[in-house]
């Protein structure tokens, strides 16, 4: 056992729930954000802005064409393995080789090929860890090993990973659809502190396919959780705490929530009002990219994803055209009243003592 324990470590095999749950789930994130939700969006404002060079065809295989935008959302599968191997501290030859790893595992997945990824690149990684630099012959050894075993796991393991993802996420919208006042409560609170947790809310959406009205109250807590703590913290952080929590993260307050979780409470009750609002009242939808749904206001890619669902809907004929109100409510679901209300939230727990002056501070 000792032997197992001193090999493990030489090689940097670390089997915990951080490594795995953590840093490989947020770098696949990463990952799809550079290939299918980039491609995504470079498609779509390519086509609104009538911008030929980029909407025309750029590569021709077989009878397929691939716009640049086309192009990077191909890659997803391998940007996914290839961003979860190097959070897994790959060596090279084992991180070049997850390329063909991640596109094997992200096809055969189906819809749910980044839960796929997920479980097969981990693996696969750790087997091309374990047999680097162990012969003469590495160049030959790790590759071939590393591409064998990704490969044989990903046609083993990915159809029914697939399948068991895309069904959860079904089952979450299927529900959703049915009950969309106290789904849209659980789907907006759950999303939005999983954003706001050290894990991948964007990875966790885009395993479960999460679109529809359940993706719009994903995107409804996510945007809670930043643009609540960006205005709920704005008295101690100001407008660079504004921007990095709005636009960046809500997850910079971790450590705080960690000394006092009850900072936690105002975005989170804004979370459970805005979810129902966005599902019963505005019937806010999220029919781009499932990553989008987990996004918020980061870069504001969770608006351009509601956005980019909009016009993928009207292309299909399923909606006639962007009215007055679906701007209204993402403007209210995404922005205002996330504000608002964890600001008047925030006044009633600093009354009564649960949030003091500086629980929010930030060291920007």
């Amino acid at each position: 056992m000792d032997k197992v324990k001193a090999f493990l470590k030489r090689k940097d095999i670390e089997i915990s729930l951080k490594r795995y749950g953590i840093d490989a789930l947020g770098a696949m994130a990463q990952g799809l954000f550079c290939s299918l939700l980039i491609g995504t969006i470079i498609d779509t404002f390519a086509s609104q802005l009538g911008i030929t060079v980029l909407t025309n065809a750029a590569v021709v295989i077989g009878e397929k064409t691939y716009s640049v935008g086309g192009l990077a959302m191909a890659m997803s599968g391998p940007a996914m393995a290839v961003a979860i191997g190097r959070a897994l501290n790959c060596p090279p030859l084992v991180l070049f080789s997850l390329i063909t790893v991640g596109f094997a595992s992200n096809t055969l997945g189906g819809a749910g090929g980044p839960l796929a990824v997920l479980f097969v690149a981990i693996v696969t990684s750790e087997i091309g860890k374990a047999v680097s630099k162990e012969t003469k012959i590495d160049i030959l050894v790790t590759p071939l090993v590393t591409i064998l075993a990704g490969t044989g796991l990903s046609y083993w393991w990915a159809p029914p990973l697939g399948k068991a993802a895309s069904s959860v996420g079904k089952a979450i919208m299927w529900a959703t659809d049915l009950q969309p006042f106290w789904m849209g409560i659980i789907v907006s609170v759950i999303v939005g502190i999983a954003l706001t947790l050290p894990i991948s809310s964007a990875a966790i959406c885009a395993a479960l396919s999460l679109t529809g009205l359940a993706g719009g109250a994903a995107v409804a807590g996510c945007c809670a959780q930043m643009v609540g703590f960006a205005i709920l913290s704005f008295r101690e952080n100001k407008w660079g705490g504004l921007v990095a929590q709005g636009l960046g993260t809500s997850m910079l307050q971790m450590g705080n929530i960690v000394r006092n979780p009850r900072i936690w409470l105002p975005p989170t009750l804004a979370s459970a009002i805005t979810g129902p609002l966005a599902t019963c009242l505005f019937h806010l939808q999220m029919n781009g990219t499932p990553i989008a749904s987990g996004m918020g206001t980061c870069g504001l890619v969770g608006q351009i994803g509601v956005y980019t669902g909009w016009i993928s809907d009207i292309a299909a004929g399923s909606k006639a055209a962007i009215t007055g109100m679906d701007w209204a409510g993402m403007i209210l679901i995404c922005f205002i009243l996330p504000g608002i209300l964890s600001w008047l939230f925030g006044l009633f727990f600093r009354k009564i003592g649960w949030i003091k002056e500086n629980d929010l501070k930030l060291d920007l």
